[in-house]
């Protein structure tokens, strides 16, 4: 059976990460959750003062950059992979508020977006990979076998985030986490760089009213086709 790439774009919060963990465990596929890599170089610059709510030393974070070493190590427990920066496992730290709060900005680097992009082509470049993000079928990999774009409408997806959040015991109203997503939305839209849109060649996925089963099946499907073809 031949490998492919299968490449998941889409807004933030439409559950790319979680669609693309159970796709990559059913196929036996790598999976690489893009999104963390730049939530990770986020906290990085967060912990060196490079970054806040106020400022933004972007030329700093940017010398910064050689000393950031982004790995993903499987983790047998909970089946999937999972980031460390320079060594240390970051995979719940990045997931906070405060980071979201700032990773859009960081994203719109290109010195930091080149990087990531480098890494991720070398992670892919056997195929057999599942990777999600904001330009992975149209910047990362153009030539995917299958891509698709996630969407669902900005209050379901500030709903879905507002209840991670809640259950790991963060403190937000789900106001603020609406205004997250929706200043994401834009910036993820409007940014010079590689900014979010779907590829011309790109299977729209609004999962608004679709359950989790419902989506994971209809992609297998469309991935199984593409494999089989």
């Amino acid at each position: 059976m031949s490998k492919i790439t299968i490449a998941i774009d889409g807004f933030s919060s439409t559950g790319k990460s979680t669609v693309a963990k159970q796709l990559a465990k059913k196929l036996g596929y790598v999976y690489v959750d893009t999104g963390a890599m730049y939530r990770a170089i986020t906290l990085y610059a967060m912990e060196k003062g490079l970054i806040s709510e106020e400022k933004f030393h972007k030329n700093e974070l940017i010398q910064h950059l050689p000393e950031i070493v982004l790995e993903f190590k499987f983790n047998d427990k909970k089946g999937f992979s999972e980031i460390y920066l320079n060594g240390k496992n970051v995979e719940n730290k990045i997931r906070s508020m405060a980071v979201s709060n700032l990773v859009s900005k960081v994203a719109e680097v290109s010195e930091v977006r080149k990087k990531l992009v480098e890494q991720q082509q070398k992670i892919g470049e056997n195929k057999g990979v599942v990777m999600d993000g904001r330009d992975i079928g149209t910047v990362v990999f153009p030539d995917a076998e299958l891509k698709l774009f996630m969407t669902a409408s900005a209050e379901t997806r500030a709903e879905r985030r507002y209840k991670e959040l809640i259950n790991s015991n963060n403190n937000v109203t789900f106001e603020e986490v609406l205004k997250n997503v929706k200043f994401r939305d834009h910036l993820d839209s409007t940014r010079d760089d590689s900014p979010l849109i779907m590829a011309d060649d790109a299977i729209k996925i609004d999962n608004s009213n679709m359950t989790q089963e419902e989506q994971f099946d209809k992609i297998l499907n469309l991935a199984l086709q593409k494999i089989n073809h």
